[in-house]
């Protein structure tokens, strides 16, 4: 039992730290102890009492020392109505430490049971367009019913009065992957009241969505549609609002059941679904109220996306900018993909390490064992329905023998930034409400810029933060910012940001930035609105661009190369702007107009650059307005996360080799491995590390070991 108390101790101490922090400063910084922890979803009530030890003893055998439970056990829970049975509950938890296992708690409200839902049928959802959901899935109720909130809230709270003070229950997490949400009319009511509360008159409210357009103008606040894809602009941004706010105040009513009767050696959480990317409402600020984040990471069909998937984890680490959790990934495949391969051998020990090295603490599959009915039968799990462990089990028990390994090391370390793409959700939501082009698709854009940057992040050490600057935090450790598609900008974030850039920052705002308003209305003083006098230029018209014509030409002190999907031709009202590349676009609109303006303000610069230049051009920007170059080549198909401590004094380097074939690099100082599996050749000043294929190397310097 010592790994076991050693993590309960830690973790107690660490999260009193916590609760003094947060009564200061309104903010948990939750630490994970013993980081990286690993370990699934587990889920008792679909199995016999009599299999739980089996299964326990297996989990313990791959060095598995977490798992999750209860988060689809409501009717297990509460077999009818105000009556609970949680003897089951005791019996597995108690069992799972003595397998030196803790557990997360699920509070179960994503899955209501049917006593539930056919005696009261008004806590279920109605979709758009006016269909209750019935019985039989998940997440058919309406996350805005009060009755429903109460039923939760009495689960939760009794659930936290049994566990907790339980050493072995470590956190919580709410509910289950918030998707869904209702257009019944009682949450249409509360969507009037809503609005009501924010714009005070139906005037105020017709001035900022223009509703003199095509006769729109409201009389009534009951005139106003509940609408998630058509309509004004306005109302589909009030309506993403208003989806935030609700499943905000949804998971607010199950943290106040929890919070007063739990220790503070437990934290609190969720999993966030959609692949971290899902956009039904605002992950920072529905992440501002939990002690961590936590997201699913899924390939789904076909393999993994290093780029792209590196990408999602620095996005999540953004969320709260600290570390976060794995709480679902899959165990070789999935069963909702058009075609469900597994990941090649190796593939998901690479994906897991991947997830360390930019910032995951905890690693959980979903899920251990594939119930014997129900819709998920298919998916990947770790062991077979007949208790056996499946081929996957022994690279998980490779990736348990791993952390166990580094543990030391990578404790209370991070990884750390000085450059950070600035993201929010009201401009993503305002492109996506309006496109103006099939192929702008966010995330490939926001993609194309992380890139670069991040392979000159790599060589340095460093990572990329992907944060929303109308959150809190500050964003003076940044050297710079870079904004692609901030759509949106108010009064109050162009502030910020001008301060930011005064004080020294280098601010380089993207393509269809400063467009909108905080309303979603256009800025009459045109992009980028509330900093084009800032910049000492704006953007004169933008354009789509077709596929099927010749690329417009850039040339200039930035480079040269081509532009593609979108560009905007801008113009330069200040003398002390300087245009950094052009258009040449013969017979077309573009030709000899600026692509990229440049400014000093005080001590830092504004940058905007009007169109998504080809990769090698680029990355010659992005490298110059970062200040940075790559002091050390690092392979393609290698990845090299950094992880430090808070004070400096430890310094751990995870190489990934996400190719089939070996790799190799050189790295410019003696280090050692501690996972022993990769070909080291160490000199005095440098080592040469040869990866095998899909091979991973944890290294500190031979000083620090």
């Amino acid at each position: 039992m010592m790994l076991r108390l050693r993590l309960i101790t830690a973790l107690g101490a660490a999260m009193l730290t916590c609760a003094l922090s947060q009564a200061q400063s309104g903010v948990t910084h939750y630490v994970t102890p013993d980081a990286p922890l690993l370990g699934s979803a587990w889920y008792p009530e679909q199995w016999p009492e009599s299999r739980w030890d089996a299964d326990l003893s297996l989990m313990e055998q791959a060095h598995f020392n977490v798992v999750r439970i209860g988060e689809f056990a409501w009717s297990a829970e509460e077999p009818s109505e105000g009556h609970y049975d949680f003897a089951w509950l005791d019996r597995a938890i108690a069992l799972a430490a003595k397998h030196h296992i803790a557990v997360v708690l699920g509070t179960p409200t994503d899955a209501p049971p049917a006593w539930l839902t056919t005696k009261y049928p008004q806590t279920l959802r109605f979709d758009e367009g006016g269909h209750r959901a019935e019985h039989g899935g998940r997440r058919q109720f309406n996350y805005a019913n009060p009755l429903y909130r109460r039923f939760c809230f009495e689960i939760v709270a009794q659930l936290a009065r049994r566990y907790g003070h339980n050493p072995n229950v470590i956190g919580w997490q709410i509910g289950n992957e918030y998707t869904d949400e209702s257009f019944d009319p009682a949450t249409r009511a509360q969507f009037e009241q809503f609005l009501r509360n924010k714009y005070k008159t139906l005037s105020n409210l017709n001035y900022h969505w223009t509703t003199a357009y095509w006769s729109q103008t409201y009389t009534t606040w009951s005139q106003i549609p509940l609408e998630s894809t058509h309509g004004n602009p306005g109302l589909l941004l009030e309506h993403k609002h208003f989806v935030t706010a609700t499943w905000r105040s949804f998971q607010r009513n199950q943290i106040d059941a929890l919070r007063p009767l739990i220790s503070h050696s437990q934290f609190i959480t969720t999993n966030i679904g959609g692949l971290a990317w899902s956009d039904n409402w605002d992950h920072y600020a529905i992440t501002a109220d939990l002690d961590l984040a936590a997201w699913d990471d899924y390939v789904g069909q076909g393999h993994l996306d290093a780029p792209k998937n590196a990408m999602l984890n620095d996005f999540v680490r953004g969320w709260r900018r600290q570390n976060f959790w794995i709480m679902e990934t899959q165990p070789a495949s999935v069963n909702w993909a058009p075609i469900n391969n597994a990941l090649d051998p190796g593939e998901t020990r690479a994906l897991a390490w991947q997830a360390v090295g930019h910032g995951a603490d905890a690693i959980l599959y979903w899920q251990w064992r594939s119930a014997l009915n129900g819709q998920e039968q298919y998916h990947g799990a770790i062991v077979g329905p007949d208790g056996k462990p499946l081929p996957l089990y022994s690279e998980l028990q490779q990736l348990g023998e791993d952390f166990a390994r580094t543990r030391a090391a990578l404790a209370n370390t991070t990884p750390q930034s000085t450059i950070a793409l600035l993201h929010t959700y009201d401009s993503r939501w305002a492109i996506d409400f309006q496109p103006q082009s099939v192929l702008y698709n966010q995330q490939q854009v926001l993609l194309r810029f992380y890139k670069p940057l991040s392979r000159l992040a790599q060589s340095n050490g460093q990572s990329i933060d992907i944060v929303d600057p109308t959150q809190p935090g500050s964003l003076s450790q940044y050297k710079l910012l870079l904004a692609p598609s901030l759509n949106v900008i108010d009064d109050a974030l162009a502030a910020r940001l001008l301060a930011y850039v005064q004080q020294g920052g280098h601010l380089l705002l993207g393509p269809r930035s400063g467009m909108k308003d905080q309303y979603n209305a256009l800025n009459p003083q045109r992009q980028p609105g509330p900093l084009a006098a800032a910049l000492g230029g704006k953007v004169e018209q933008y354009y789509a661009l077709a596929p099927q014509r010749p690329a417009p030409k850039l040339t200039g002190s930035a480079g040269s190369g081509t532009s593609d999907i979108w560009a905007e031709a801008l113009t330069a009202s200040s003398p002390e702007t300087h245009t950094d590349l052009t258009y040449h676009d013969p017979a077309g609109w573009l030709d000899q107009q600026p692509a990229m303006l440049t400014r000093h303000i005080g001590r830092g610069t504004i940058a905007y650059l009007g169109t998504l230049p080809d990769d090698n051009l680029l990355a010659s920007i992005l490298a110059k307005a970062a200040d940075l170059h790559a002091t050390q080549q690092i392979p393609d198909d290698v990845e090299l996360c950094t992880r430090r401590s808070a004070n400096g004094d430890r310094t751990v380097l995870i190489m990934i080799n996400h190719a089939r074939k070996p790799r190799q690099m050189t790295l410019p100082a003696a280090y050692t491995d501690l996972l022993h599996q990769a070909t080291l050749i160490v000199a005095p000043s440098q080592t040469t590390i040869i990866l095998p294929a899909q091979g991973i190397a944890v290294l500190v310097a031979k000083s620090s070991r």
